[in-house]
């Protein structure tokens, strides 16, 4: 009866000592998930910034390129309109449904 009993303790102190095992682990799992998130998170933003920093670099480039645009239009009225013309019989041509 004595060894039965020492069995069950046993057992129950080995089952005691796996769920403990088992909640330290899930306790680092969340510390992990929430570390994780953060880096995701910063990740993120970063990228954002990077995102937004492009977006202006573009912006700054299309109102040079629309001045640019502007002064040869000004400068050679007759070729822009052919270059406009040029372009419109090449596109209708490529769009066309012969």
């Amino acid at each position: 009866m004595a060894t039965a009993n020492a069995k069950s303790t046993d057992k129950q102190d080995e089952l005691a000592a796996s769920k403990e095992s088992v909640m330290e682990a899930y306790d680092k799992l969340m510390e992990a998930k929430s570390h994780f998130r953060k880096a995701a998170e910063a990740a993120g933003m970063d990228l954002k910034h990077d995102a937004a920093d492009q977006l202006l670099k573009g912006r700054e480039k299309a109102g040079e390129l629309s001045a640019q645009a502007d002064t040869y239009i000004r400068d050679k009225p007759l070729a822009s309109l052919g270059i406009a013309f040029a372009a419109g019989f090449i596109l209708a041509q490529l769009f066309s449904r012969k």
